[in-house]
């Protein structure tokens, strides 16, 4: 991972990430059909690690407490399994108005402010995932498609 990442990934906003993904797809000359799914998956994920990186509540797919939003939190962030899981943590999070299903402290669990899910579910809802029932599951060949998207999404970084 270039340094450039790192700084980016700790304070920029959605938006500046999206440019700098967008515009190392154009150097890169990836296929279209990669821009087309890098940008929505990397904003649909940006719009719920932002707002918990700018209130300190940043954790893994395994639930401990991460200091920093990184290039490889965004990647394990962005195995298709952990997004929808991430998706009805914020969701059930929402409900409750504190921070569930994590190892955080439970006084910073209770300064949670709830999270815009929209554009994670429109995103999730587009791949097939069910957004009512967590236990349902997505087609394989949705999570295959993911996987090869971040791994474009690693090489860009």
């Amino acid at each position: 991972m270039k340094q450039e990442s790192y700084e980016l990934f700790k304070s920029a906003n959605r938006d500046e990430i999206l440019n700098v993904l967008e515009a190392e797809l154009k150097t890169r000359n990836e296929s279209p059909f990669w821009a087309d799914k890098i940008v929505p998956f990397s904003r649909a994920i940006l719009s719920v690690l932002i707002p918990l990186r700018d209130n300190n509540m940043l954790f893994n797919p395994e639930g401990t407490a991460v200091d920093d939003l990184t290039p490889e939190l965004f990647l394990k962030w962005s195995d298709f399994v952990s997004l929808k899981t991430l998706a009805f943590t914020l969701q059930k999070s929402n409900e409750a108005q504190t921070l569930l299903r994590t190892k955080l402290e439970s006084s910073t669990c209770q300064r949670y402010e709830k999270i815009d899910l929209k554009l994670l579910g429109d995103y999730l809802s587009r791949y097939t995932v069910n957004l009512e029932n967590e236990s349902l599951d997505f087609p394989i060949s949705n999570y295959n498609l993911h996987q090869g998207v971040s791994n474009v999404i690693k090489s860009l970084l």
